[in-house]
């Protein structure tokens, strides 16, 4: 299992860095992000702006089918649990084509929240515009923004943690870390670290 996992990390960095190849930087860490609207599972439109209360989000491009994701997955179920009551929730968005990743679909992205009891929204980035804006070009990849004024500026973009599959050995804790610190009103100390993950299924032109 370790061998398997360790063989699809190392392809997945691969990747991830001939995705970045071909993309467009995207966002860095203090830029300004563009709202957006994407569809959840349940059918509703979903951008920054539709929570007025939230002080920020966790953004999670992620998916179904990544074994890394697969690992990271409860871990953004807790970082939801621990963090929405406090004004940071997290949005995850899938970015795969569903016709080249079919377990990525839109009913799978439904079928997966529902099991998985997903507590946040779940997005489908069918154009895939929003991961290439983002400049996402793996999963999983968190953006942590907050909100100043009318405005969502980034603060940290990278890893969950340096644990990719045991969290509990996580000796960084990147995302948690972050977000504790925009909460007491002190800059992100580490505001970015690698991310490792399965590329984005980009569709073909």
């Amino acid at each position: 299992m370790k061998t398997a996992f360790f063989l699809c990390t190392v392809t997945a960095t691969f990747l991830a860095v001939s995705a970045f190849l071909v993309l467009q930087p995207g966002y860095q860490v203090g830029d300004k992000v563009m709202d957006f609207s994407l569809k959840n599972v349940d059918e509703k439109t979903i951008s920054l702006g539709s929570d007025k209360t939230a002080k920020g989000y966790v953004l999670v491009f992620t998916c179904n089918t990544c074994p890394v994701a697969q690992a990271y997955e409860q871990r953004v179920i807790d970082l939801d649990k621990q963090f929405a009551s406090k004004g940071y929730p997290v949005i995850a968005i899938n970015a795969n084509d569903g016709q080249l990743s079919p377990g990525d679909s839109y009913e799978a992205m439904k079928k997966r929240s529902a099991d998985k009891k997903y507590g946040f929204p779940y997005l489908i980035d069918e154009t895939q515009q929003v991961a290439k804006t983002f400049g996402a070009t793996h999963t999983p990849t968190v953006f942590v923004v907050q909100r100043q004024g009318s405005d969502f500026i980034i603060k940290y973009i990278g890893a969950i943690d340096n644990n990719a599959q045991d969290g509990g050995q996580a000796s960084q804790k990147y995302v948690q870390n972050a977000v504790n610190e925009l909460l007491a009103g002190q800059p992100v100390a580490v505001p970015t670290a690698k991310a490792i993950g399965c590329g984005i299924k980009w569709k073909k032109a």
